[in-house]
């Protein structure tokens, strides 16, 4: 069925009454965002260890020089030969923004369950700088309900996205976010999955803006389109 179409006037008349509709969820994401930054922090207590580019690495030692981290939690198994499709896209999103970030004092890191070796070729592959941490042999992943062993899947007893269950893989993607208290300890303040990892994603706002939109309603998977960037037909 063809789409409405208009003169430019109409058009217009239409676009501005949209535009008073954009500016209250303007506002509302405000003030969602500041409800947000009010949780409560989570002391963390465990020593969690994880394997980067120069061997083992502490939770503390991901901050680097900055107060606050930014954790993407990296669907990639151990036993997997390449990081999965969803998260390759956000990554490619997030790709590039870590200076920016840094003069707002906050590091960004990739973390995958992968063994570190496997993290870096396929980051190094993926042309990527984002820095990568493996989680493979620490609780970090299933504290933070992004990792479930067999037995979990196949009980029901688990959650993700605070929610039972929920996810029917063994990895699932994520976001958390940690910061320094004035007392040098690192705290948890914030964790999300699922849509909630939109806002990384800046090739889905930007078809959002465009008239067919993400143009996934008539797949049985909504990103049944998604390949690897290195994988799409040439």
């Amino acid at each position: 069925m063809p789409h409405m179409t208009a003169h430019r006037e109409d058009w217009l008349e239409a676009r501005k009454a949209l535009l008073a509709a954009e500016k209250e969820h303007t506002r509302a994401r405000d003030a969602l965002a500041k409800a947000r930054r009010a949780l409560p922090w989570v002391k963390i207590d465990k020593a969690y260890r994880f394997q980067g580019a120069d061997g083992p690495v502490t939770l503390p030692d991901l901050f680097g020089p900055h107060g606050q981290l930014a954790i993407y939690h990296f669907m990639f198994g151990p036993d997997w030969e390449e990081g999965c499709p969803s998260c390759s896209f956000w990554a490619d999103n997030l790709n590039g923004i870590e200076p920016h970030l840094a003069h707002r004092d906050t590091a960004l890191v990739l973390a995958g369950h992968a063994p570190y070796p496997k993290l870096a070729a396929y980051g190094a592959r993926m042309g990527w700088s984002l820095p990568w941490v493996s989680t493979e042999g620490s609780d970090f992943n299933g504290d933070f309900g992004v990792s479930f062993t067999a037995e979990q899947l196949e009980s029901g007893d688990y959650s993700y996205n605070y929610r039972k269950a929920g996810f029917g893989g063994p990895e699932a993607p994520g976001f958390s976010a940690f910061i320094k208290g004035e007392d040098g300890a690192v705290y948890h303040s914030y964790s999300t999955y699922g849509r909630g990892l939109d806002h990384f994603n800046g090739a889905y706002q930007l078809l959002d803006l465009m008239p067919k939109g993400r143009d996934e309603g008539g797949l049985d998977d909504t990103q049944a389109w998604l390949r690897r960037r290195d994988q799409y037909d040439r």
